[in-house]
């Protein structure tokens, strides 16, 4: 990654990293996708087991992955500051982390997930289907945690093409492991939603093991050495991934567990609106890999000009980044109120799961726009290391506000269900004009610095 001072130059700078990230992330929730998707094929109660399944795993797996996202701005800032003999170390450190913390979750669900879903009021079978996929799923923990920290390295370096390849691969082998599963294919067993549990950890591991070889033996990776040397526990390295990492993790929980506390409280209404509501959640979680990925590319390129002390690059990257951003989803908004009975129908064949997902899905349209606003303000904020504001107006737009307001409204109103749609969209508008704020106030701090600092050169 070189310095550029042009605008033109920072936007094909900045797309040419963002483009593989975006890739990246597509696919990666495309596992998700394709399961809750193909699972809706088999039947209503498989859709809803799978989607509730997943609306438990995706917060705590986004929550906890973002703990290991601290790699990205400790790695970007290392490498800007000409210090890449300490990357490797790091990096290490983020692995031992990332192993402790897959095994500790692996334990703490054998004994959480049946009080959460008997707590739900689900029906029996949506229930089995539920607790079933969560198990299968957990077969690929371990190695999931251990590529999120790899694929940190990875695109911090710059070399976010490689990480879009790796997912390329594992996309058509999960597709197909589901195809088999799922419907009972090839011999294999008939399993229904649960198949794509299974389906989706072997993926984990396939992912893992090209990951691994690719930085042995490829440049520019292979430079640094990653396992060729055995790096003790080093609890002041933990200190300093999870200073800036829990903030992280802590921000991103709050924002996706809030989705899966709608659900909770969905699990009063019935079947129909449980799979109608997951469906159009899924397809704009979906459409919310836009500006996270935007958000990603944002840590990596203000982490590396932050760590160069070049602030006015940094900036300029930032506007260029929420511009890109804002302008994606107008464009997703306009397709997605257009097609929204087509995007329904990807989900299911039963008549009133398909109407009442196209109805929610106007309200997910609203979505996009708050998200290309905070989204992106986070990933730059994160390449600052500024995390901990951050977490605090995560916590109070989503739950304090956000929640709140949508039990109100889905309780006391004839919105329903839809109120607590309002209520996120309205948590989502707060957190963005909060982080807007916060960015702002930074870097006006970081300027003022350079240019004292030139003047006293």
């Amino acid at each position: 990654m070189q310095q550029t001072f042009s605008t033109s130059q920072k936007v094909k700078q900045f797309v040419f990293i963002l483009f593989p990230i975006l890739v990246t992330q597509f696919g990666m929730f495309s596992m998700t996708f394709f399961d809750t998707m193909m699972s809706g094929r088999v039947s209503a109660d498989d859709l809803a087991g799978v989607a509730i399944g997943s609306s438990l795993w995706v917060p705590v797996f986004t929550g906890l992955s973002g703990i290991l996202m601290s790699i990205t701005p400790i790695v970007a800032q290392l490498v800007g500051a000409n210090q890449k003999k300490k990357v490797p170390f790091s990096v290490i450190q983020g692995l031992y982390v990332s192993i402790l913390m897959a095994v500790v979750i692996i334990l703490i669900g054998f004994f959480v997930v049946d009080p959460i879903l008997k707590g739900m009021n689900l029906e029996a079978n949506v229930m089995r289907i539920a607790k079933q996929y969560l198990i299968a799923l957990s077969f690929g923990i371990i190695p999931l945690f251990i590529y999120t920290v790899l694929r940190n390295f990875i695109d911090a370096l710059g070399q976010t093409r490689t990480s879009m390849l790796i997912t390329i691969l594992g996309l058509p082998v999960n597709v197909a492991l589901n195809y088999v599963l799922i419907f009972g294919k090839l011999g294999f067993p008939h399993l229904g939603g649960v198949g794509s549990g299974y389906a989706t950890a072997v993926t984990y591991w396939c992912i893992l093991i090209v990951s691994i070889v690719i930085i042995h033996k490829k440049e520019p990776f292979s430079n640094f050495d990653l396992f060729k040397r055995f790096h003790r526990i080093s609890f002041p390295t933990w200190k300093e991934i999870l200073k800036i990492g829990l903030p992280i993790g802590f921000s991103v929980f709050f924002e996706t567990s809030i989705f899966s506390a709608v659900t909770l409280f969905m699990s009063s209404y019935n079947t129909i609106t449980i799979a109608s509501h997951q469906a159009a959640i899924n397809f704009a979680s979906f459409l919310y890999m836009i500006p996270l990925s935007i958000s990603m590319a944002l840590t990596i390129v203000v982490g590396f000009e932050a760590g160069a002390k070049r602030h006015q690059d940094a900036r300029s990257y930032s506007r260029i980044g929420v511009t890109i951003a804002v302008g994606m989803a107008f464009v997703c908004a306009g397709l997605l109120f257009t097609l929204r009975e087509s995007v329904a129908s990807l989900y299911t064949k039963d008549a009133e799961v398909l109407a009442l997902t196209s109805h929610f899905l106007i309200y997910a349209i609203f979505f996009q726009l708050s998200d290309a606003l905070q989204a992106p303000i986070q990933g730059a904020l994160r390449g600052y290391k500024d995390v901990n504001v951050t977490f605090l107006m995560s916590l109070v737009s989503y739950w304090v506000i956000g929640l709140p307001l949508g039990i109100v409204l889905a309780k006391y109103t004839d919105l329903q269900a839809f109120g607590y749609w309002i209520g996120l969209i309205a948590g989502l508008a707060a957190g963005a004009t909060g982080l807007a704020y916060r960015l702002i106030k930074i870097q006006k701090k970081q300027l003022l610095e350079e240019n004292k600092s030139s003047r006293t050169a």
